[in-house]
């Protein structure tokens, strides 16, 4: 049985300025391996943990397995769950308004929808976290269990007091696209872990372990259609010259001669394994972000991507940007980041672009999104 509701606060019966920002975060991306949106809910909790005047606790939307949340959220957060299907929760949430939130959770002042659902609620403001519109430029790609994630979307946008994105370019594509007020959408850009700024490229006993090869290039990330891994995959088989391709991160891949699937890695081994490749490449077809991005250049890798909004908001000059689908023009700008000679200028600049992007920052802007939302 899920724990149950708070009683009432006496906290309520002061003065909102006297107490801190009651925030409820969805923190289901918590749970299972971590991707995009499990890494950017974890950071945001760890910074709002940290953060004075800001009362947070996480709850999970699952039938099996919220109490786990417990065990993986920063210490002192507290936990709350609805032991329901969340298939269940979304058909009722289309539907209607019930259950809110408040009926599991208990009392707050902020509800966050961390993943693109915001979660109805009686009384507290909803703050929603909107990564991308992929759902919006391909609902065919989606899986059968998200079919209707484009109207929950399009139903929290409207219902939200305060919308995050991850780059102004995501901003400006929801308020056009989904009929948005700009003025309610906060830019909270994504962080880089300062673990990334010391990253050292794999041991041998790494190397072993995972088969990794002596030079490579990579893409991190999980597999999806959207990610233009197809497009990656011929133009690297186009240039035998090339190092081998190296994939980090869940999903089916077509096995070769001239490629490798890590698979899914933890944060440390991933770290080794970027910091040892050749460039990265995200060749991308709709991104909201693309922290791998910020991530390479922080361990001083050079960097290839698609040539899209976000990708060049994130990048701003320090990674060689390739028209999406141009399989010879990828090819060659692989071959120019695998080339390059190493000089200290550029390397201080890549770091440096790096290290302004803090997940502290991102908690700061994001805070400051839920006091807008709650009128405080």
């Amino acid at each position: 049985m899920a724990d149950p509701a708070d009683p009432a606060d006496p906290a309520d019966l002061t003065d909102l300025a006297d107490r801190p920002l009651r925030v409820l975060l969805d923190g289901t991306p918590l749970l299972g391996d971590r991707t995009g949106v499990g890494r950017y809910t974890a950071s945001l909790s760890e910074e709002l943990a940290s953060l004075s005047g800001v009362d947070t606790r996480a709850v999970a939307f699952t039938l099996r397995g919220w109490r786990r949340l417990r065990s993986v959220l920063p210490h002192g957060m507290r936990a709350r769950g609805m032991p329901v299907a969340a298939r269940a929760l979304r058909r009722a949430w289309l539907r209607s308004n019930f259950p809110p939130v408040e009926l599991f959770a208990g009392r707050s002042d902020v509800v966050h929808g961390t993943n693109f659902v915001l979660p109805p609620s009686l009384r507290a403001a909803g703050v929603l976290t909107i990564h991308d519109l992929a759902f919006l430029d391909a609902p065919q790609e989606l899986a059968p269990s998200d079919r209707e994630v484009p109207a929950l979307v399009r139903k929290g946008a409207a219902r939200a007091k305060a919308i995050c994105t991850p780059t102004a370019a995501v901003a400006d594509a929801v308020a056009d696209r989904l009929d948005v007020d700009r003025e309610k959408i906060v830019v909270t850009p994504l962080g880089v872990d300062p673990a990334w700024f010391t990253g050292r490229p794999p041991g041998e006993d790494l190397r072993e372990r995972i088969g990794l090869p002596a030079r490579y290039l990579l893409f991190v990330g999980a597999a999806g259609p959207r990610k233009g891994l197809d497009w990656l995959r011929r133009a690297h088989a186009a240039a035998p010259d090339l190092p081998p391709l190296v994939f980090a991160g869940p999903g089916p891949h077509q096995p070769s001669d001239r490629t490798l699937h890590l698979g899914y890695l933890s944060e440390v081994d991933l770290r080794g394994v970027v910091a040892g490749a050749a460039a990265l490449v995200l060749p991308s077809r709709d991104e909201g972000f693309g922290l791998p991005v910020l991530e390479a250049m922080a361990c001083d890798v050079p960097v290839v991507c698609s040539d899209i909004p976000a990708l060049r908001e994130v990048a701003d000059g320090h990674a060689t940007l390739v028209p999406y689908g141009e399989e010879g023009a990828l090819a060659e700008a692989l071959r120019a980041a695998v080339g390059e000679v190493h000089l200290a200028s550029a390397s201080a600049k890549r770091r440096a672009h790096a290290a302004g992007f803090t997940w502290r920052r991102c908690a700061e802007l994001t805070v400051g999104a839920y006091r807008t939302a709650a009128g405080r």
